[in-house]
């Protein structure tokens, strides 16, 4: 379904009656549905390439429409969740030498487009929604420069709108980023790098955060033929805060001819949680241990609660179980904290979740709408400057509001399963990833009590 659809200004949670048991296969990956736009306007140089199993929402729909404006040609059609990327042919890397880019509140766009114009011959502007505004860039601007790309935040703020004035990259032997604010900015060099025509080192310093999406970039990348080394700092090397250098030789990607992408493991989060807090059991298809997500380890904190977890080749099951508190370094999946939050107001004992400072840069500061709303739902929650401790406590329904972020309100939408009268405020904010999000909570609970129900994309 577009991510247009009509969504009401408030959203009430129907408590569940019965353990949830379901089976659900989410919607394509937003993070490789970008990722592999990306590489696909790159490597339709060489051929058409094909993806299928994409996900159609705000994020991915604006990539495609900034890649049009770029002057890549791009085929969508969301009723298959297929998209065809071709190149006209003897055009340019990047087509277009002159363009304004609208990318949303979308930093998967802000960032990776950030470097794919920095590929081309011209003048580049990329802007977004308000809060995009103040989320950093600074330093993937700064990697930028050092391969001779002149490339500012218009306000000297570090923060969008940026411009780029690109005539391609100079070669550089060795180019420091920063990897303690987003994991985005070496993702965004990393897959414009093999076709850049230079051979570059990238030496990520300080400690990268979300590291599990960086190696879905490396993993994609050789799926679409372009080879980088990888090399992992230890002992003297590891002293000056260098954590991961990455040597990308000059290339010529050959690129693929189609690509599936897999479901969101993210989203399937909020399904396993609502196993858990339902003490109920549901099967997300189309994942495993070998998944490109790292997101899929979400369950194996599930499992530390009390829950049960069954991998499969082909699908993951969690059953739910009497949950208890846990502490946790949640930096490498933090995108899956709020719904740990959601299932830990549920547990017996505390859950002290941690190193996750970065989450305040997403939509919104994570740890401070997270602590608020859970205040208010009745949970006690000590906020951390890297993370938060929640206590359960007797909850009570409330208007939650979602700070114009997806996962805020898809999380907390959980915690009326089990308490009534929780009423989610502006849940059209899902359609950033997530566009049938609360059809399909509908479906599931309860197009049969709750019971043996199957998502709509069920295999």
């Amino acid at each position: 379904m577009s991510a247009t659809k009509h969504f009401p200004s408030s959203w009430p949670i129907r408590p569940l009656a019965h353990p949830l048991v379901a089976t659900v296969r989410p919607p394509g990956s937003k993070s490789i549905t970008n990722r592999a736009l990306v590489l696909s306007a790159l490597a339709s140089h060489v051929q058409p390439v094909v993806l299928e199993g994409a996900l159609f929402s705000e994020d991915t729909e604006v990539m495609m429409s900034a890649l049009k404006q770029l002057g890549f040609q791009v085929y969508a059609d969301s009723q298959t969740q297929r998209i065809e990327l071709r190149m006209i042919p003897s055009a340019p890397l990047i087509p277009v030498s002159q363009a304004e880019l609208m990318c949303g509140n979308s930093g998967t766009t802000m960032r990776f487009l950030t470097a794919l114009v920095s590929l081309g011959h011209g003048k580049y502007r990329l802007d977004g929604v308000s809060r995009m505004r103040e989320r950093p860039i600074e330093d993937l601007l700064e990697a930028l420069r050092q391969l001779g790309v002149e490339a500012y935040s218009e306000a000297g703020n570090g923060c969008p709108p940026v411009w780029v004035i690109a005539r391609g990259w100079e070669p550089a032997h060795k180019v420091t980023v920063r990897g303690e604010l987003s994991s985005q900015f070496i993702s965004g060099l990393l897959l414009a790098a093999p076709w850049s025509g230079v051979t570059v080192t990238f030496r990520v310093v300080g400690q990268m955060v979300s590291e599990p999406y960086v190696d879905m970039t490396l993993r994609m990348l050789e799926t679409f033929g372009a080879r980088v080394q990888c090399h992992s700092m230890t002992g003297s090397e590891a002293l000056v805060a260098v954590a991961r250098e990455f040597h990308v030789p000059a290339q010529q990607p050959c690129g693929t001819r189609c690509y599936t992408i897999e479901p969101d493991a993210t989203a399937a989060t909020y399904w396993w949680a609502a196993a858990a807090i339902t003490g109920g059991a549901v099967t997300v298809i189309g994942l495993n241990r070998d998944s490109l997500q790292g997101d899929v380890r979400f369950v194996e904190l599930l499992e530390r609660m009390g829950c049960q977890v069954d991998w499969r080749a082909d699908r993951i099951t969690v059953q739910g179980g009497q949950l208890r508190g846990i502490e946790v370094d949640m930096n490498a999946i933090s995108d899956t904290v709020m719904t740990l939050a959601a299932v830990a107001c549920f547990a017996e004992g505390p859950t002290r979740i941690y190193h996750v400072a970065h989450i305040r840069h997403k939509e919104t500061d994570r740890l401070a709408a997270l602590t608020r709303e859970l205040r208010r739902l009745g949970a006690e929650v000590q906020e951390h400057g890297d993370g938060l401790t929640i206590f359960p406590r007797p909850m009570q329904g409330t208007l939650v509001y979602t700070y114009n972020d997806h996962r805020m309100a898809m999380s907390l939408a959980l915690v009326g399963l089990r308490v009534p009268g929780v009423v989610i405020d502006q849940p059209a904010c899902v359609a950033k990833t997530y566009p049938d999000f609360f059809a399909d909570l509908e479906r599931l609970c309860f197009s049969n009590g709750g019971r043996n129900s199957e998502g709509r994309t069920v295999e």
